[in-house]
């Protein structure tokens, strides 16, 4: 998975990332020639005296060693560049995806997972590349040139070379293996406490009217401390690595000296080649180390990049047709015919054989039990899922067979828990028609009742909302989300159960003043109260997933025990 994600969006920075490889080779080379340069200045300038060639080699080192901190910067630019490159590849690819699925993927993966996916797992890509760039490239060049130029000093001491550069890659490889598995283990544990901390933000004021908090930083203390053990777990593990390559390193470095030594002493090597010999040894195990801290990371950018691609590789269940059905003038005409839903692994139907017509001009509700199918049965109108069975038709045409973008651009959804975006009143109702006139805001917010606590508001359509419209109460919020809906002008309107944190009166006037401002388009509502239904063209009354009644007000009282069973458990409720 990673090799297949890093070819993939890394294609577009090849020139970076050759950039790196040439500065990095050239940057690696003048390095190499520093160790015999300094061990000519010993045998042929210092042992001798003489100042004149200790100078002449001095300034040729100084010339390789500019050039060396010249060419890894630049490396390093250019790494970097390739590597904040692909992170933002992958964020938009990982958002353009998410924002292609269906409300059964999103519930799938989970917010908080989706969330860490697209921060920590690519932020672990991310200095993989970087590390990668300024380590593992050079690593192999140090690594290859530095054993070149240590048999060219002296052959005799290659044997510490064959002996030490295993020992070391069989130790860090061992430690490795053994973190792969809890790398993996950390990132499902860091989702974990995503996921918590995320439910006791949202939840805070449950969390407190229940008085729930003791119970609620135990639960996080778990959470937190699963993943600490792990963290632990894994850290103990690279403790060990750094304290194994510096043994590895201090004991070579000895036994040249002590080897060595013996062949200066018998005259068959040169005290500046000695030296050289260990500076070459010490570049050839640092290489080594440096290969093996990138290593470190591969294993957790590894599991990173399996869950990153597990989102790339998931295709939204709500699939664009191939050769989309246009559809012609906007009239808002919409069908249900023997409409089925069933959830994946469900042993049963949530709804079945649902059938009505609702025309432009109307005004249709749906009311029943909780739990009957109603938010099911509005989210298959705008496709948020599909139906497996029967068909949804907006003006004779199937929406599976209708453009995605089209379809949406015809539809104006309140849900059923209001949501606003950060940013400001105007923006939030901007939402649906970024073209919209300052006249027509004030005109919807007129419409859904939400004028008069707008004006109030410092700034007015520029008063600020936070994120989720938590500074505005329940009843603003689900008015500012219709009033969003209005500005839109779509040929379909749904609204479900948006009306139930308002109190009757507000419900009233807002109903009345929507008839005109709607009256050529199509009106579905989903509610819970009868009294908003009530003048309804037609009311659609399910129980179980089905239809047990269809018809006006008047019509149902005489004709659906259900429908009345409804009515009089709210007159019973208001007396």
């Amino acid at each position: 998975m990673l090799s297949r994600l890093l070819r993939t969006y890394l294609a577009r920075y090849r020139g970076a990332l050759m950039a790196v490889l040439v500065l990095q080779l050239i940057a690696g080379i003048a390095g190499l020639f520093l160790p015999s340069l300094n061990a000519d200045i010993i045998d042929n300038g210092v042992a001798v005296g003489d100042t004149a060639h200790i100078w002449s080699v001095s300034v040729w080192m100084l010339g390789f060693s500019l050039l060396q901190v010249i060419t890894q910067i630049g490396a390093v630019r250019a790494g970097a560049h390739a590597a904040m490159g692909l992170g933002a590849d992958v964020r938009s690819a990982l958002f353009r995806r998410v924002m292609s699925f269906s409300a059964r993927e999103v519930a799938y993966f989970g917010a908080p997972s989706l969330i860490t996916r697209n921060t920590n797992d690519v932020q672990q890509l991310q200095q993989l590349v970087v590390m990668g760039c300024i380590m593992l490239v050079a690593a192999p060049i140090t690594m290859v040139g530095g054993v070149v130029m240590a048999l060219r000093e002296d052959v005799g001491l290659s044997w510490l070379v064959a002996v030490s550069v295993p020992v070391l890659l069989v130790a860090v490889l061992l430690i490795i293996r053994r973190m792969v598995p809890l790398f993996r283990l950390a990132q499902r544990r860091l989702d974990a406490v995503n996921r918590v901390l995320r439910e006791q933000i949202t939840g805070i004021r449950v969390v407190r009217a229940f008085v729930r908090e003791q119970h609620e930083r135990e639960r996080f203390a778990v959470a937190n401390d699963e993943l600490t053990d792990t963290q632990l777990g894994v850290g103990r593990l690279m403790v060990l690595m750094f304290p194994i390559v510096m043994f590895v390193m201090n004991a070579s470095t000895v036994a040249v000296l002590w080897f060595g030594a013996q062949r200066v002493d018998a005259a068959q090597m040169q005290v500046g080649a000695l030296f050289a010999y260990i500076s070459y040894l010490i570049q050839i195990l640092m290489s080594v180390m440096m290969a093996t801290m990138v290593a470190t990371m591969i294993p957790r950018a590894s599991v990173s990049a399996e869950r990153i691609m597990e989102v790339l590789d998931t295709r939204t269940t709500v699939v664009p047709p191939e050769h989309p059905t246009p559809i012609g003038a906007a009239r808002g005409l919409l069908e249900l015919d023997d409409v089925s839903f069933t959830y994946p692994g469900a042993q049963s139907p949530v709804l079945c054989d649902i059938s009505f017509t609702a025309r432009p001009g109307t005004v249709t509700a749906i009311i029943g039990s909780t739990g009957s199918g109603k938010t099911t049965l509005i989210n298959l109108l705008p496709r948020l899922f599909d139906a497996t069975g029967g068909a949804v038709r907006l003006d004779g045409v199937d929406v599976r067979d209708i453009e995605p973008e089209q379809l949406w651009s015809r539809v104006g959804l309140v849900p059923q828990r209001p949501y606003l975006f950060s940013g400001t009143v105007g923006s939030n109702l901007r939402y649906g028609n970024p073209d919209a006139t300052d006249e027509q805001l004030w005109e919807a917010l007129e419409v859904a009742q939400a004028a008069p606590f707008v004006r109030a508001m410092e700034g007015g359509l520029e008063a600020h909302i936070a994120q989720g419209g938590t500074n505005v109460s329940g009843g603003q919020r689900q008015r500012l989300c219709i009033a969003r809906a209005l500005v839109a002008r779509p040929e379909l309107y749904l609204f479900d159960d948006s009306f139930s944190a308002l109190d009757l009166a507000t419900d009233s006037r807002l109903r009345a003043a929507m008839r005109p401002y709607t009256r050529e388009s199509t009106v579905v509502i989903v509610a819970q109260r009868v009294s908003t239904i009530v003048d309804a063209d037609q009311i659609v009354v399910l129980d179980a997933g089905r239809i047990v009644g269809l018809g006006r007000h008047e019509e149902l009282l005489e004709s659906c025990p259900t429908y009345v069973e409804i009515v009089k458990s709210q007159l019973a409720v208001t007396a």
